[in-house]
């Protein structure tokens, strides 16, 4: 299959006589090449030669002449040497040349693609569930790791504000938002509570606040709630005080990961440091959720596409020898996010492909949820 797709693309590298990619700097040799050297270094996790190509693939060229084209793709920050008599190895540059401009279309069968929707359709109902087994069959089919991050609920819009009085002095409020996620917190008064009042000011805020995303009443609360000042309750100044918590986005418990197993067995894991520096990441949710999701939210925009960040481009130190592969999905007005991370020689053919069919499937107006 692997050299079926070569030939494809040699012949029509040839019957165009351009380059196959008019969006790359790179001529037709040197786009044949630098494919050739990225999906075999992808198979195989280990130096490709000029001799080796010009073997294996019928593309019409000497040994010298791929070396050569090997070795100007070396000088332009393409490839590199692993060590001095080895064949070359794909850069940072590399695999982002081929992930813009040679990869084939990312798909996966339809077989696949029914065993997905099978398998989540049977979820549904259950949120939580739902969230671990697609973060566990994202790795599964990958041998990577796959995530999945919860919707954010800062994203969605807000059905109903309540606060409901507990045992004295404690009072929950409740931040329901459309498609059904819900955020409790529980705080304490200094004031004894009357339900006449409480109700007064519940329906007041509800009057002012639904409707609004939970970002936007985060920014604009206080302008909105300044001239009430007859509030007996203490509850307005109080989701004044707690606005930054109470309308963002909880770190703890948004994040799904499947199993390690797959992923431990790739050649780059073979030393017990990078397992270690592995399991750190893991370990720590409020990265990973930065990881995935970006500090600003930039991939809302891209719903359903997958946006890949190769090595540093995720800005992250930690995760520089790192590949993730991420797609928004969204239930009702919120946003989350699903997404593969694994060691730059990656497939990202297939990893793009699993990836933006997950969004898809996770995509609903709705989920019984609790954020």
């Amino acid at each position: 299959m692997l050299r079926q797709g070569f030939c494809d693309f040699w012949r029509i590298v040839q019957r165009t006589g351009h380059s196959y990619r008019r969006g790359s700097p790179l001529g037709t040799r040197e786009q044949l090449i630098l494919r050739l050297v990225v999906r075999s270094f992808i198979d195989t996790a280990g130096p490709v030669g000029s001799r080796t190509l010009a073997k294996k693939f019928p593309i019409g060229l000497s040994a010298a002449s791929v070396r050569n084209v090997m070795r100007d793709l070396e000088e332009l920050g393409y490839l590199r040497h692993p060590y001095t008599s080895a064949g070359r190895m794909p850069t940072q540059l590399g695999y982002r040349e081929f992930v813009d401009e040679l990869m084939d279309l990312p798909e996966i069968s339809a077989v696949e693609k029914r065993l997905l929707k099978a398998k989540l359709d049977r979820l549904m109902g259950d949120s939580d569930e739902l969230f671990r087994e697609s973060s566990r069959l994202l790795s599964n089919m990958s041998n990577l790791l796959g995530v999945v991050l919860s919707p954010r609920i800062s994203t969605g819009i807000l059905e109903r504000l309540d606060v409901v009085p507990l045992s004295a002095p404690n009072v929950m409020i409740v931040i329901s938002v459309r498609s059904r996620l819900v955020k409790t917190i529980i705080y304490q008064t200094d004031v004894r509570i009357r339900r006449r009042d409480l109700n007064r000011v519940v329906a007041i805020l509800n009057e002012r606040l639904v409707g609004l995303r939970l970002a936007e009443i985060r920014r604009t609360y206080a302008r909105r709630t300044r001239d009430i000042d007859d509030d007996r309750t203490g509850i307005v100044q109080l989701i004044l005080n707690e606005s930054a918590k109470l309308f963002a986005d909880s770190v703890l418990g948004r994040v799904s990961h499947g199993s390690t197993q797959g992923l431990l067995t790739q050649p780059e894991f073979r030393e017990s440091d990078e397992v270690r520096r592995l399991i750190e990441i893991i370990e720590d949710e409020g990265y990973v959720v930065e990881l995935f999701e970006g500090r600003s939210g930039e991939d809302a925009a891209r719903k359903g596409r997958a946006r890949v960040r190769i090595g540093s481009e995720s800005g992250e130190r930690t995760a520089d020898a790192y590949s993730v592969v991420t797609a928004t999905y969204q239930v009702g007005e919120s946003v989350g996010t699903v997404g593969i991370l694994g060691p730059m020689r990656m497939d990202y053919e297939r990893v793009i492909a699993l990836v933006e069919n997950m969004a898809l499937l996770l995509d609903r107006p709705s989920l019984h949820a609790v954020a």
